[in-house]
């Protein structure tokens, strides 16, 4: 998954107490709130022509610099709806990324962050979803649906991102010595551990891939039947579903009340995008939500 998503879960859970490849910068046009700042004491810098959107230049299936990921294409969606043109500044989704990109504004949102993470002020959520196990289709593993299941203990490698949520339910379990460990932190430019995992199961090297739910449902989409998940969502003993929402500067008040009135107007549009790229949606009971059907023309 997203190196700066993952890492922000993490801190979200509770768990973990350079320059822009491409930047785009036309004129800033201030934009005071009725005429004063706002509770922190700044107005708000919000291009009036472009949606300048914060972006992973290699992060498939959040975002890329072709414009291939389901962030740029809820973006793209966006900057219709809003009638403004796209521009992105471009930053590997690590350690830096926030600073670097909408603190330095040379943007003005970022599409993806769990609600609490208060390095933004987020929106109002526009998805939910869960931690997920993938497994190969026709495996000794088929049916299986939570990490307590105890086929997991008769010698079978297990993928997992370093210090994610899921790490503390396989030392619950006593499974950590079966734990193929990989890196959360990376130069997506240059690494994919997430694309790298999902080989490693392909190819037999692992049993099991623990993942983020949008990573893990892209890959299983995108493999015609060879792989085959289930949401970690019903384990119990660590977090394991998030809200995702898109985070904004904390001085930009009106702006996130733009985006979250485009959210609302816009929800089942949004739904049928996310599951067009696989990302498994799921409620507040934890239920998985089948997009909206497209009304019909009379």
């Amino acid at each position: 998954m997203s190196r700066r998503l993952t890492f922000s879960l993490v801190a979200v859970a509770g768990l973990l107490a350079t320059a822009p490849a491409q930047s785009q910068s036309p004129g800033l046009v201030a934009r005071p709130q009725g005429g004063v700042d706002d509770a922190r004491g700044s107005i708000e810098l919000i291009d009036p022509k472009i949606l300048r959107v914060c972006a992973d230049p290699s992060n498939l299936p959040f975002s890329n610099s072709a414009g291939e990921g389901f962030e740029n294409k809820l973006a793209e969606f966006l900057a219709k709806k809003l009638g403004k043109d796209i521009a992105y500044s471009y930053y590997p989704g690590a350690t830096g990324f926030i600073r670097n990109t909408l603190n330095a504004h040379l943007c003005d949102v970022v599409m993806g962050m769990p609600q609490g993470d208060d390095l933004v002020q987020p929106t109002n959520p526009y998805y939910r979803t869960s931690y997920a196990v993938v497994y190969r289709a026709g495996s000794d593993l088929e049916g299986l649906t939570s990490l307590a299941d105890p086929r997991l203990a008769q010698n079978k490698r297990i993928g997992l991102v370093a210090n994610t949520p899921p790490g503390n339910l396989l030392a619950r379990y006593r499974l950590l010595a079966a734990v193929k460990p990989y890196p959360l932190v990376v130069d997506t430019r240059v690494d994919a551990p997430g694309a790298d995992m999902i080989h490693d199961l392909e190819s037999g090297a692992i049993d099991v891939a623990i993942l983020w739910g949008p990573f893990a449902g892209y890959h299983a989409k995108k493999s015609g039947g060879r792989l085959k998940l289930a949401l970690l969502s019903g384990d119990k003993g660590a977090r394991m579903s998030f809200r995702i929402a898109m985070g904004v500067r904390h001085s930009d008040q009106e702006w996130k009340r733009e985006l979250n009135r485009l959210i609302a107007q816009n929800q089942s549009e949004i739904d049928r995008l996310l599951v067009d790229f696989g990302v498994p949606l799921i409620d507040e009971s934890d239920a998985p939500i089948a997009p909206a059907p497209i009304a019909s023309t009379p």
